[in-house]
């Protein structure tokens, strides 16, 4: 019998400090209408806090919405290229602070795909029967990289998390 993955839960965490287009335009040379056009981007949030909060809160969330305890959850994989240490890996950190108790963990560093690769992997895991329950989420709090002279990179990130729970299913 072929086993499948299903997403069963998600959940998020963004900062309430918001930074706008016209926040930026106080620093930088640009201005709303030229970051807007280009990206569709009106603002982005800004973390105080370490991603490994971020994503531990968004780890929890998920896991309240597909009706998971975080002793059920067997693998955390976290997809982020602005972890808090280079060691211990912040899936670490993550998996501590949300009970995961019996979790594998490591995080995958990928940019921009990172979560999708990290989706992927787990996918593959579930159906290869190594793990029931996985979740992946991926975390950034790439603000504090800013280079607030190059307004081509600088208009376009801001901080959070978002997390999903992958199940064990038979149903494709």
């Amino acid at each position: 019998m072929a086993i499948f993955a299903d997403i069963t839960g998600w959940g998020k965490c963004h900062p309430p400090a918001v930074l706008s287009n016209d926040d930026l335009a106080s620093v930088i040379e640009t201005s709303d209408e030229w970051i807007s056009s280009r990206s569709g981007i009106r603002e982005r949030r800004v973390s105080h806090v370490p991603i490994s909060e971020l994503a531990r809160v968004a780890v929890l969330r998920a896991l309240a919405c597909a009706g998971v305890v975080p002793e059920e959850v067997d693998l955390l994989i976290m997809a982020t290229t602005t972890g808090d240490n280079i060691i211990p890996a912040t899936g670490s950190y993550v998996q501590r602070d949300a009970g995961l108790v019996n979790a594998a963990v490591f995080d995958l560093n990928a940019g921009c795909c990172g979560f999708v690769y990290s989706l992927q992997a787990a996918t593959a895991m579930v159906q290869a029967g190594l793990y029931r329950k996985a979740v992946i989420v991926g975390s950034e709090r790439i603000t504090w990289l800013f280079n607030f002279s190059n307004r081509d990179t600088a208009v376009l990130f801001g901080d959070g998390a978002g997390a999903v729970v992958l199940s064990a299913s038979d149903e494709e």
